[in-house]
């Protein structure tokens, strides 16, 4: 199983600890490509910091970024898992997990980047703000960037099993499965149930989401699940207490699209 992960915007401190190196990361087939962008955005934010801002897309609360983005390869660095913030990393809590689940998160979780194109919940990297939706003057829009490096090494990663894409669109932009990986791929949708006059409606929600697919992978940790394939997912997810819907595509070389309905949103 390869549980394929989008990154947060908030990001902890690094601390004091050792700065990048950028040689002991996963997918060292990202090497060359993740250079080329951390030069140019190391170089752009320590130019015209205006500039940096727009094209970073960053507020004016926010320009501190684009100093701590020029300092990228003295800063410290500190695990994907514990630098990354937010909803869905809090929900997944990777630093409370059981040995054996934190053991199979290192193993299962990668976390797309647009600095760093995907890295997995060990990997050592400093913060940094750099999404996946900028475009960088020399290498252009980073989603379509990573496209070539990522179809180079993701299917060896994903080896012959499930992989369960709960990226958001920004960062599915950067690798698309195909033909029969694709078969083997299930995207998740979150959706809000409520009665309304007594008839059940359903919305899609956005920050719940984040929190929703955060604990689902959490429950598939702690319970050591390694489903095969979309199928068998469903199955397990039901075996949790998860509702889901959802079954195979109609066309083959496409991904599952699984719901997940909830009554309650927290």
């Amino acid at each position: 199983m390869l549980v394929l992960l989008p990154p947060s915007e908030g990001k902890a401190s690094g601390g004091t600890g050792a700065p990048l190196d950028a040689g002991t990361l996963s997918l060292p087939g990202l090497a060359a490509a993740r250079e080329a962008v951390l030069a140019e955005l190391v170089d752009l934010c320590a130019g015209d910091e205006e500039k940096a801002r727009e094209v970073l897309g960053l507020s004016q609360g926010l320009r501190g970024e684009v100093a701590k983005n020029a300092g990228l390869r003295e800063a410290a660095a500190l695990p994907a898992g514990e630098l990354y913030t937010g909803v869905l990393y809090d929900a997944l809590g990777l630093a409370d997990l059981p040995a054996a689940a934190r053991a199979l998160a290192e193993r299962t979780l990668l976390v797309f980047s647009g600095l760093w194109g995907a890295v997995r919940v060990g990997d050592r990297i400093p913060s940094y703000r750099c999404s996946m939706g900028v475009k960088l003057p020399g290498l252009g829009a980073l989603g379509a960037y990573w496209r070539e490096p990522m179809a180079q090494v993701m299917p060896e990663a994903a080896g012959d099993g499930l992989v369960l894409d709960l990226r958001s669109a920004a960062y599915a932009a950067a690798w698309k499965p195909k033909g029969e990986l694709a078969g083997r791929t299930a995207t998740v949708r979150v959706l809000h149930a409520q009665v309304v006059d007594g008839v059940e409606k359903r919305s899609v929600v956005s920050h719940f989401n984040k929190a929703t697919k955060g604990r689902l992978v959490r429950d598939l940790l702690v319970a050591g699940a390694r489903p095969a394939g979309p199928a068998e997912l469903v199955e397990v997810l039901r075996g949790l207490g998860y509702v889901v819907e959802g079954e195979a595509p109609a066309r083959g070389g496409r991904a599952w699209a699984l719901d997940v309905v909830v009554t309650q949103i927290h």
